[in-house]
């Protein structure tokens, strides 16, 4: 029998996009950092570093990415073993909820460590939830699905945008941040309820134990060099977004201020015309992924990506800030596509049994790129004294270098074993 999803699977799966982008933008890019800028004094002097921030939030985000990076392969393959997803989607999720509903509310050094403990819910929930693209979509919908999850997921950049503008002022972050929590909470409830996910088989014997999960982790990466393209795709993947994650972790808007001399409402404007972008991005690019594939699409999408980075350094390198509104409209589109289509690619090159502990590392990648790529600019930029427009190209040429290894990755349908294949039963 062939699996149809329904319409309210689709939309819940969808919905779940939108509720995590209220975390991703309203915590980790807008309202924690500059609560933390405020409050960097009243942490203990070690994390300090010299009254600015940017230790404090690097040690925080840092900590996170290696708990995820040891931890989401494993939530995955326990996902793959016991048949159902749902059961680890909802305590990550409640993880980041409760820990994002008391930041501010608690003492700075508390606050960080339940930032840090949100990160690692939001990131670990994101494994799960990527995998379940399957459960809402078939082969010839797959693309427009994700798509369509980006989508609506880069609405909720408006949402935490909005709870912010109607509350900070009047209330202070404490009230922003337990809005926030409610928000994703909200959003996120219809995919625990409504999202029907295919039968599948669970596996005999005890589930991966969390005390092997490094060894998990090895024997993971070594799993995905007997599956055509995977290992290739995964390094390519993470040259990629190294470059985009840098970018929209707060770079591009330090570029914009520093060197084209944008104000701070000029900035806020160019958010909503990044994010307008991704969102059509998203939507245009799912449905071109149904029609030409994950690889062309994606492949399409890098290329913008080089165009957009380019146009970004002539800017600085002028002084012409105009040069902004294409960097930042390009860049949109180009992001909103990108996700539409390495999450359809990674699912196109993946064996069915193993999907879930293989988008634990698709999320491994993600993690390491975001700790690299700052780490880079940073030194370049801070210790050998280069401009920020070197910093740019850069990260220009790690997409090129991804663009180079991704031409080595096919997507087209694999032949899996039955062993390979079996987390599915379609009859």
């Amino acid at each position: 029998m062939t699996w149809r999803p329904t319409r309210v699977s689709i939309a819940s799966w969808a919905v779940y996009d939108l509720a995590n982008t209220i975390f991703a933008l309203g915590v980790g890019s807008l309202y924690f950092p500059e609560w933390l800028e405020k409050n960097v004094g009243r942490l203990p002097t070690m994390l300090r570093g010299g009254g600015e921030p940017d230790l404090a939030l690097a040690v925080a985000i840092d900590a996170a990415m290696v708990i995820v990076v040891v931890l989401g392969p494993w939530i995955g393959a326990r996902s793959d073993h016991r048949g159902s997803r749902i059961p680890y989607l909802v305590p990550t999720t409640a993880v980041a909820v409760v820990a994002t509903f008391f930041i501010a509310s608690v003492p700075t050094a508390a606050s960080l460590v339940l930032f840090a403990v949100g990160l690692i819910g939001f990131h670990l929930g994101s494994v799960v939830y990527d995998a379940m693209l399957p459960d809402v979509s078939t082969p010839e919908t797959i693309g427009w699905v994700s798509g369509m999850g980006v989508g609506v997921g880069y609405l909720g950049s408006v949402v935490a945008w909005a709870i912010g503008v109607a509350l900070l002022d009047r209330y202070g972050y404490p009230v922003v941040f337990r809005a926030i929590a409610v928000g994703f909470l909200v959003f996120a409830l219809p995919m625990f309820f409504f999202v029907q996910e295919r039968p599948r088989v669970r596996r005999a014997g005890p589930p991966p134990a969390l005390a092997a999960s490094l060894a998990r982790l090895v024997d993971a990466w070594r799993r995905t060099r007997r599956h055509r393209g995977v290992t290739r795709f995964l390094v390519g993947r993470f040259l990629y977004t190294d470059a985009v994650n840098t970018l929209i972790g707060g770079f591009l808007t330090i570029y914009a201020i520093q060197e084209l001399g944008f104000t701070d409402d000029q900035v806020q404007d160019l958010l909503i015309v990044a994010i307008f972008g991704a969102v059509v991005g998203g939507f245009v690019g799912g449905r071109i992924v149904d029609r030409v594939g994950p690889r062309r699409l994606l492949h399409g999408v890098l290329h913008t990506w080089m165009a957009a980075m380019a146009v970004g350094i002539a800017g600085g390198a002028t002084s012409l800030g105009v040069l902004a509104w294409p960097l930042g409209a390009l860049g949109g589109i180009a992001l909103g596509a990108t996700w539409a289509a390495d999450r359809v690619y990674m699912q196109r090159i993946s064996p069915p049994a193993f999907l879930g502990e293989f988008y634990g590392l698709y999320a491994t990648v993600g993690r390491f790129a975001t700790m690299l790529g700052p780490m880079i600019w940073g030194l370049e930029v801070a210790i050998f004294g280069w401009p920020r427009e070197a910093a740019l190209a850069t990260l220009l040429c790690f997409v090129v270098a991804g663009r180079i290894v991704l031409q080595g990755v096919d997507d087209e349908p694999r032949d899996w074993s039955e062993e390979e294949g079996s987390e599915i039963r379609t009859g």
